[in-house]
């Protein structure tokens, strides 16, 4: 998934006057894992909180 100069823009925005490359990558993944759930469950692309609970169960072994 891309992001666009405009969201670039925002995130860029909202940092103080100095940070660090790493601060302004951290808050872009942040942004577009955000963007890219949100487009998932628009799409009705997500799992039951069952379901989910029971991919935890194998996880967590």
């Amino acid at each position: 998934m891309t992001l666009t100069k405009d969201k670039l823009m925002q995130v860029a925005d909202s940092l103080p006057s100095e940070f660090s490359i790493d601060d302004l990558l951290e808050k872009l993944i942040v942004v577009q894992k955000i963007e890219e759930g949100l487009k998932q469950s628009a799409n009705n692309q997500v799992l039951s909180t069952e379901d989910a609970k029971k991919r935890m169960k194998k996880w967590l072994k």
